[in-house]
Formats: structure tokens, C-alpha cells, sequence
């Protein structure tokens, strides 16, 4: 993103044709207002970016069919000269002709056409370059089919144009397209600019269109009316004001003219910025001045202006920046009592008379300058030094200022909070974007971040760097057929219009289209994979994220999918989705026994209610901006983290779930209750400490990484951030069980690795001390052998407790209370594993009765310890 420097933000409204409320499209549903249509096109136009253009920021819907769009945008145009009223030099006037051609060329190399060409439009930069404004307005409104207003000047629009006549929204209801303009219409549109510099003033604008043209054409074929101008000129105009379109240049054809050659070495040719993702060297142009002092900031320069104009606009956003009240304030919005908007005849038929076209709703092209001034002073007090944070560890030694202290205080507030802090927010957008430009060199410092918060501005690039998305994946994607029919297409056809279609953007034709060409790439590359429903569901935060880039939509998804998913979309997926659900089950059990034990007696089983939740990552019961926040959690952790997520959302709804039957649970959950997203993350990672990693072992998980294989998070400091299944298999460890023999126990088990791990055993047969590193990343564990004494006695596993499984339970089922069990009941809490070489099961089915929370069984039992060398024997008493 290129810097904003001496540029604006400038704001215009405009209003999208109405639809009639009546009428259906073909699939039955109601037709997509215009101005969704218009958003959606819109988003391209973010991603245009060129010297001789104005850059597009946001657009945003507003009541009636308003739109506002934000573009960046400059005080002086090509008016200031006809306002001068002398003629423009030769040399500018070159000038002027290259750089527009430069801009247009660029636009009908991505297919766009400016159709709307005027002085007003053709902005300067403080070094007195060209900027085309609103050159999007022709794109966005197909073609001015979903708009009441013609697009364009008719004393700049050339004869082809006029002659078309202006095209009516009413038509393009029927399926009546416009044909499109092509590039030579706005060759037109610079003769005529061109041609009103080398005069110093206005065409008459007291003639009719006809008249008009004849004198143009008049003026130029005829030399009797010629002006003093040179001849270069005078040939550069009779190419740009050629009559017949046949013969007229194309604006890439006419940079080729001798008089603008005599300009083109002053212009180096435009290199498009390389993309993060990508093979090409990020580096390969970079250029330092001569002079590197140049670099460095001069007292009292704004840094700000350092900044992109995307980024100034999202932090004015957060500053309390309105749009609406901004244009109100300059009269550009104008509202009306309602009694002003009513006829002044109602007929019987419902037909008025006497009320005249409302005015505001033509296109006013009018463009305000949003002031800065309330953003510049909330960040006031942010030093220089905050807009260039170094990224190695030296920085913790640096004195930190006032500003630095407070926004490190501002990380324990709550995330929607911290998301809406101007100045926390700079810091993490300034932070994250020298990350991400540095990836993959600093993958681990973007993981170590990202577990503090991610700056919404900047989610997308960063989830597509945790998941570990390298190399030119635009190639990739293009090399994927997207085009051929395929029997899912007419299934993926019916999702989309159901997938989070409250959005805005992802309900619009352009975000239906780019959801069928990303759904259809995944279904193409993957042939030993199906389309199930919910995979929609899976693609929409990617999609919406990623907007302009499918690309890398299909990147992240496809990396998303094994990790988390891994053969969920096989075509026979019953046994992965079974084993999944059977540890969901024992997860709940380990957590909260005593909701598990009353879902299990009203028989309110996973099966029930879970399916959407895993298959979809939640993205099927939860909207957008709760999803965005909790994978901003679930991307920083293996794929036992949804069983966590999954657990916290029950023990939301806990007080409602025990209070309630199997028909009244049927019906929360059919609608499902406001979830506290944010408590959910908290308690989701709290959850997943207490679970050791072997207890969610699942057979159908992801096989194990090659070496040197990535996965997007590095060297991760947390002992829970791999997979259980990418660490090397050894003796030690889990034995996967068959599925009925897995439903048959309510506790999981974990390896034997992971208890000598946890426990801290070491060769001298005796537990360590836990350290205080060890208590903030490990649980606490206690093993229990059930045993009876004579074997426990012939060795046990150092700091375990016996308690005799024949003399643990009562005939009712309690403990029955021993010094052992009063151990037991002191340890509550703590991860309990039952160690045997028979009756684990039973013993902890039986603990898990009597809602002992965080029981686990030892995998192989205590015969899995017996060639460890860590059993121990009790010493003799003398």
C-alpha cells in the first residue's frame, strides 16, 4: 500500500435505482437491490492502484438506495486552469495528454472504461501530476444500468455516446443490458479537455449538442478557425477528435503519437507492487535515495501521512468519523419532514399529481474533504517512534513513554474494546504490517502476536501467514479449471444463496460468483474429496476477508480444511464423523461430569446438534464478526481446540441444559441463544490447558508432517501448539481402539508419554518439582492405581496413590471413604488417571458418576510403565 503523503479522503454520494418490491427473480427470491449490486462490483476497484489514479477506499450503504463512496482525493484539477482563463503551456499541455493516457490505459488493461472525463475529474498532486477521479463510477454502475442518471458530461462525451441516447434502468430489468462504451469514448473526452487548455477557457456551453459538435468539428478539420497552436498539438487533437469511432485511436495506440514520445522519458514505466504471497522478490526494485538522509523524518513531519490512505481511513473511522454526518454537514444530504414528501393528489386508483421529482436523488458529484483534524488530535501524544516499532527483542529494554505505557495497559481490556482504540489500533495495524512484509522471515513473531489480538484491517493476510499460505498461489488458482460443469454445481448453486446472506458483500452477484468459483476450485483440486453441505458455510470468513484475492481465499481454505477437517469431506464420512463426536463426548465428561451424566440420561447426545458446529468450525451457527474472533483463537491452536470450543459453549448454556428435558434442549438448540463469544475464547483456552494433548487422539486426525514440512507457526513456545499426531511415535505411545470399543468408555485416555511428561519423571525414579513454567503450561495430574496393594507395593508409578478398585465403591455406587479416597477427594481439581492393567474403565465410568471432573484413563495401563525404569518400590519400614 502506498503511502497517503499530501492526499485526502474524499467523500461523494450518489443513489442506486430502486427496484420494484413486487417482482421476483427466477430462483423466487426477491431481486438484489441495485446498490448491494453496486457494492459488490465496487470492491474491485479497491485494488486498482496506479500513479495516475485516484485510489478507491471504502464504499457504504446507506437508507434509500444512498451510497457513499471514499476515494483519495485532491483539492486542485484542471478547473483551477480554465478558471485562470490563459491558455496552458505546450509542455503541460503534453504533460497532461500522457499522464491521462497513462491512467486510461491502465483502466482498459482491467477492462474499465472512465466514461465520465472532465476537468473537475482530472485531479493534481502537489508536484502537479495527474490524478483521474472517479473513474469507477461507469464500472460500479454496470454500465449505468442500475442508476437513474447518465454517467458522464455531455459537453465531453463523444458523438457515439450521444447519438446511443441514455440508458433506463427500466430496460435492464427485462435482461436488456447496455452495450458498453468502449476505450475511445474517453480518447474523445481528452480532445476536448486538451483542447479547452490550449484555448485558456470553456467551449460555449449556450449551444445545443448538435451545434456543438459541428463547431468542434469545424475547429478542428477547418483551418480558417485554427488557433495559434503548434502542429504536434494540433495533430494530437485531430486524433483525439475523430469523428468516426473506427478511426479513432485507443488510448494505449495514441501514447504511441511522436508529440507524447517527446514526454515519455520523463516517466518511468509503472511496476505493479509484488504481492505478499507470491515467488517474485518483494525486494527486486527496492531503490534507496542518493542521499539517505532523505529517509529520515524531518521535525514537525506528519507520520501520519506515512501511513496508507486505507489505513488513515479505518483509524478515522475509529476516531468517530461519519460519513453521512460529514455530508450532511457540508448540505450535500439534505433531509425533509415527511409531510414535504408527500403528493399534494391521491386518487382513488392510488395515482398522484402535483409532487415534482425530488432533486436529491439525481447524482450530485460534488466531493468533500474529510477532515483529519479529530484523528490527528487522538494520536497526538503517539511518539514518532510508535510508526517504526523495531522487531526484535531489543525492543523490551527500550524506555516506553506515556502513550506506550497506557496502550500496554489497554491489552487486558476487552477485545471489542481494544478493537475500537485509535491509538491501541495504530500500533498493532503499524506492528502487523512490518510483520507481514518481513514473512515468512518473522512467521514466528506474526504467531506470537496474533496470541495477544489481530487487527481487524489486517485479518486476512494475517490468518493466510498462521496458516503457513507461501509461494505464487495466483498461478496455482488460475491453473485450477473453474469453468467446466460439474454435477456439484447445481447443489453449490442452492447453498449460496443461503450462506450468510445478511452480509452485504457476500449477498451480492460478485460475492456469488466468487463464492461459486472458489467452492468449485476446492471441489476440482480435490477429487478424493466431496462437496458437503457446509462447505459454503467453511469458505465465507476467507471469502469475505480475502474479497479481491480468491486466491488466496482458496489457499487458506485448502490449508484450513487438513487440519481441522482432516476427511470430513470424504463421500463415506460416517466413521470420521463418529470418532469425532465420540471424543467430543468424552471431552465433555472429562470437563463437566455432571452435565455430561444428565445430556447422557435425557439422551441429548452429540449426534444431535454437534454435526454443524465441527463440520462447519461454527461457522453455521455463528455470524461473521463472532466467527472473526474466534478463529482469531482456533488458527493459534491444533485441531483438539474445537472440542474446547464446543465444551465452553455448553457451559454457557449449562443452567438451561440441567434445568431442562430432551424436547426443551431439542428447541434451545433449533435457536440457538446469544453466545458471549469473547468468554467463550477465554474459557475454550482454559479447557484446552487442562486437557492433556494424547486425550483427544483420534485415528482419522491428520497423519503426521514430514520433516521440514510447515505448518505456518514455527517454533511455538506453548506445550500444547502441535498435534498430538505430529509428534514421533514411539512404545509410549496411544494404540488407536476401534470405534465401538472408543463409545464404550465415557473418560479418554492419555499415553503413557504424556503422564511421564506431565508428571515430570525423570530416570531417578522420583517426580520433580513442578517449576513455575511447568504450572502456567502444564496441568496438574495425580495417578491413581486401583490395583490391589500387593501390587502396588511390587511397583507403582512415583508420587501415585493406591485406592483398590475392589474396596473404592459401596454398593450404591459413592466412594467409600478410606484414608485413600479422602486423598482422592483432596486432589478434586487436578487431572485424575486411573492406572491398572484391567477395570480402568469401570473405575472411572464409576468417579465419573459421581461427577469427579478431569478423569482420563492410562492407555495399556500401568504394563505400558513396567520397561520405562521409572516404577518405584516403597522402601521397608524398620
Amino acid at each position: 500500500m502506498p503511502p497517503m503523503k499530501d492526499a485526502r479522503l474524499g467523500a461523494s454520494t450518489f443513489f442506486a435505482s430502486a427496484l420494484p418490491h413486487d417482482i421476483c427473480g427466477s430462483n423466487g427470491l426477491p431481486l438484489t437491490p441495485n446498490s448491494i449490486k453496486i457494492l459488490g462490483r465496487f470492491q474491485i476497484l479497491k485494488t486498482v492502484s496506479h500513479p495516475r489514479l485516484c485510489r478507491y477506499v471504502d464504499i457504504s450503504r446507506g437508507k434509500h438506495e444512498r451510497l457513499i463512496v471514499v476515494a483519495e482525493h485532491y483539492e486542485r484539477s484542471l478547473e483551477d486552469f480554465q478558471r485562470a482563463g490563459k491558455p496552458v503551456s505546450q509542455d503541460k499541455v503534453l504533460q497532461v495528454a500522457y499522464e491521462i493516457l497513462e491512467g486510461l490505459e491502465f483502466m482498459n488493461k482491467h477492462g474499465m472504461m472512465h466514461r465520465a472525463l472532465a476537468p473537475r475529474n482530472v485531479l493534481m498532486d502537489c508536484r502537479g501530476n495527474v490524478k483521474l477521479a472517479k473513474f469507477g463510477l461507469y464500472h460500479m454502475t454496470n454500465h449505468g444500468a442500475d442508476v437513474d442518471f447518465p454517467i458522464g458530461y455531455p459537453s465531453y462525451l463523444a458523438p457515439e455516446v450521444i447519438a446511443k441516447g441514455p440508458s433506463r434502468p427500466s430496460d435492464c430489468s427485462h435482461g436488456e443490458l447496455p452495450r458498453p462504451s468502449g476505450p475511445k469514448v474517453d480518447v474523445w473526452s481528452l480532445g476536448i479537455l486538451l483542447f479547452e487548455l490550449c484555448v485558456g477557457r470553456r467551449l460555449l456551453q449556450s449551444f445545443d449538442i448538435s451545434e456543438r459538435l459541428k463547431f468542434i468539428l469545424t475547429l478542428v478539420i477547418t483551418p480558417e478557425y485554427q488557433f495559434e497552436l503548434p502542429e504536434n498539438v494540433l495533430t494530437l487533437l485531430r486524433k483525439c477528435l475523430t469523428f468516426q469511432p473506427s478511426r479513432r485511436p485507443t488510448p494505449s495506440e495514441l501514447l504511441k503519437d511522436p508529440a507524447l514520445q517527446e514526454v515519455s522519458h520523463l516517466y518511468t514505466p509503472f511496476r505493479k507492487p509484488v504481492s505478499l504471497f507470491s515467488s517474485s522478490l518483494r525486494c527486486a526494485y527496492l531503490e534507496l535515495p542518493e542521499d539517505i538522509s532523505e529517509l529520515c523524518q524531518d521535525e514537525g513531519e506528519e507520520y501520519l501521512a506515512e501511513r496508507s490512505i486505507e489505513e488513515v481511513y479505518h483509524l478515522w473511522c475509529l476516531a468517530g468519523g461519519d460519513l453521512e454526518k460529514e455530508l450532511t454537514n457540508k448540505e450535500i444530504i439534505q433531509s425533509k419532514p415527511p409531510i414535504c414528501t408527500l403528493p399534494n393528489f391521491l386518487l382513488e386508483d392510488g395515482e398522484c399529481f402535483g409532487q415534482g421529482r425530488d432533486r436529491s436523488f439525481l447524482l450530485d458529484d460534488t466531493t468533500i474533504t474529510l477532515s483529519l483534524c479529530q484523528l490527528k488530535n487522538r494520536l497526538k501524544d503517539v511518539t514518532g517512534e510508535a510508526y517504526y516499532p523495531l522487531l526484535d527483542d531489543e525492543q523490551s529494554s527500550l524506555p516506553q513513554s506515556n502513550s506506550s505505557s497506557e496502550l500496554s495497559a489497554a491489552v487486558a481490556l476487552p477485545l471489542v474494546i481494544r478493537e475500537r482504540d485509535t491509538e491501541y489500533q495504530l500500533l498493532r495495524i503499524v506492528l502487523f504490517d512490518r510483520l507481514l512484509q518481513a514473512y515468512p522471515y518473522k512467521k514466528n513473531q506474526v504467531w506470537k502476536e496474533a496470541r495477544v489480538d489481530i487487527p481487524p484491517l489486517l485479518r486476512g493476510l494475517t490468518w493466510a501467514a498462521l496458516l503457513g499460505i507461501e509461494g505464487d498461489i495466483q498461478a496455482k488458482y488460475d491453473g485450477i479449471d473453474k469453468d467446466t460443469p460439474i454435477p456439484t454445481d447445481r447443489q453449490i448453486e442452492v447453498d449460496i444463496p443461503r450462506c450468510h446472506q445478511y452480509d452485504e458483500l457476500l449477498s451480492s452477484p460478485q460475492g456469488h460468483m466468487k463464492f461459486r468459483r472458489v467452492l468449485k476450485a476446492w471441489v476440482v483440486s480435490h477429487p478424493d474429496l466431496v462437496y458437503w453441505q457446509g462447505l459454503d458455510s467453511l469458505c465465507a470468513p476467507f471469502l469475505y476477508l480475502n474479497f479481491n484475492n480468491e486466491a488466496l481465499a482458496y489457499a487458506c481454505m485448502s490449508a484450513f480444511i487438513p487440519k481441522y477437517l482432516y476427511n470430513f469431506f470424504l463421500k463415506d464420512n460416517s466413521h470420521v464423523i463418529q470418532e469425532y463426536l465420540t471424543v467430543f463426548s468424552q471431552m465433555i465428561a472429562f470437563h463437566d461430569p455432571e452435565l455430561s451424566n444428565h445430556l447422557n440420561e435425557i439422551g441429548f447426545i452429540p449426534d444431535l446438534y454437534a454435526i454443524p458446529w465441527f463440520l462447519t468450525m461454527f461457522t453455521h451457527v455463528f455470524p461473521l464478526h463472532k466467527i472473526f474472533h474466534l478463529w482469531d483463537t482456533l488458527l493459534l491452536g491444533n485441531s483438539s481446540f474445537p472440542f474446547c470450543i464446543g465444551v465452553a459453549i455448553l457451559q454457557q448454556l449449562r443452567d438451561r441444559l440441567l434445568a431442562n428435558g430432551f424436547n426443551e434442549c431439542i428447541l434451545l438448540f433449533s435457536d440457538l441463544p446469544e453466545i458471549d463469544i469473547e468468554r467463550c475464547v477465554r474459557e475454550s483456552i482454559n479447557l484446552f490447558c487442562w486437557t492433556p494433548k494424547s486425550a483427544t487422539y483420534r485415528q482419522h486426525a491428520q497423519p503426521p508432517k514430514v520433516a521440514g514440512d510447515n505448518n505456518g507457526f514455527g517454533k511455538t513456545p506453548s506445550y500444547y501448539s502441535s498435534d498430538y499426531q505430529d509428534l514421533p511415535k514411539t512404545d509410549l505411545s496411544r494404540e488407536p481402539l476401534k470405534l465401538s470399543e472408543l463409545k464404550a468408555e465415557s473418560s479418554p485416555r492419555i499415553s503413557a508419554e504424556d503422564l511421564i511428561d506431565l508428571c515430570e519423571l525423570s530416570g531417578s525414579g522420583h517426580c520433580k518439582a513442578p517449576t513455575k513454567k511447568t504450572k502456567s503450561s502444564k496441568p496438574k495430574i495425580l495417578a491413581v492405581d486401583i490395583r490391589s496393594s500387593e501390587d502396588f507395593s511390587r511397583g507403582h508409578i512415583p508420587g501415585s496413590i493406591n485406592i483398590p478398585y475392589s474396596t473404592a465403591f459401596g454398593p450404591d455406587g459413592e466412594l467409600v471413604q478410606c484414608p485413600a479416597t479422602s486423598t482422592l477427594q483432596s486432589f478434586r481439581g487436578r487431572v485424575i488417571v486411573i492406572v491398572s492393567h484391567a477395570v480402568m474403565r469401570a473405575f472411572a465410568a464409576h468417579l465419573v458418576k459421581v461427577n469427579y471432573p478431569r478423569v482420563c484413563i492410562l492407555d495399556g495401563g500401568i504394563n505400558k510403565m513396567k520397561f520405562t525404569g521409572l516404577l518405584t518400590v516403597p522402601s521397608p519400614q524398620i
